[in-house]
């Protein structure tokens, strides 16, 4: 009788923790889905990319479910600050000025910035195009560090002036349309880009090196625990792994 009885007082916490776990609930994450590798739709139109992979692996760890929200980068860091969403994962870039607004998890992917301009195109940096032409005109994703480096760099220099767009698409299509001399954007998307699009070509010398992270409010509850289960993942190679399915080797 006793040996039943602890049986079934274990077989009643197992059905607690199973239930502790469920009544978790839901973690709404803020992205823009226009940057890919990091975020897209696939062929079913469902959010994909080492983003949303990442945090899925992690909800899964945690016993959340995920909901994916897309909205416009620029709304990202607001909507967490507010709120309105648990966290945003979005190919974000660790800045200074961002840490002042959001806590950030560990670094789980280094990004660099690099250039898209026409394939004709003959000079080498973005320097040499205000060299040649006394100014220059740069398209960027709004809000993002190509924004913030190409606004500091050039716009606040009185080098030129810098065209923002909704998502790095809407740049490439500016530039196709000779609406701007170059495009300022993450490598791994500016890949994706040029690959989709003829006459397109990326620039040897990087922009700019930067770490991504995932973005949380300052009060976060479940900061921590999301963190450690980041640094888990990468420890055990699951982090890699998915970066290494979407980006294979070269």
């Amino acid at each position: 009788m006793k040996k039943l009885f602890a049986m079934l007082i274990v077989a009643a916490l197992m059905l607690s923790g199973i239930a502790a776990l469920a009544e978790k609930g839901t973690l709404t994450m803020c992205t823009n889905v226009a940057f890919p590798p990091y975020e897209f739709y696939d062929e079913n139109g469902q959010p994909t990319g080492i983003d949303v992979q990442i945090a899925k692996a992690i909800c899964a760890k945690l016993g959340y479910e995920l909901e994916i929200v897309d909205i416009e980068f620029a709304q990202c860091i607001p909507g967490v600050q507010s709120g309105k969403y648990d966290f945003s994962a979005a190919g974000m870039t660790v800045t200074e000025e961002r840490k002042q607004m959001v806590q950030f998890t560990d670094t789980y992917a280094t990004g660099i910035q690099s250039i898209i301009a026409p394939e004709a195109a003959t000079f080498e940096s973005i320097d040499d195009i205000v060299e040649a032409n006394g100014t220059v005109k740069i398209g960027v994703q709004m809000a993002t560090t190509g924004d913030l480096y190409s606004t500091w760099d050039y716009e606040d220099e009185g080098k030129g002036t810098v065209d923002r767009y909704a998502n790095g698409a809407a740049a490439v299509q500016a530039l196709l349309a000779g609406k701007v001399d170059c495009v300022v954007i993450d490598n791994e998307p500016a890949k994706n880009f040029i690959a989709q699009n003829e006459g397109l070509k990326i620039l040897d010398t990087a922009y700019a090196v930067e770490d991504y992270a995932m973005a949380f409010g300052k009060d976060s509850a479940i900061y921590a625990d999301f963190n450690a289960a980041l640094a888990e993942l990468i420890a055990d190679g699951t982090v890699q792994g998915i970066i290494d399915e979407f980006i294979p080797a070269e």
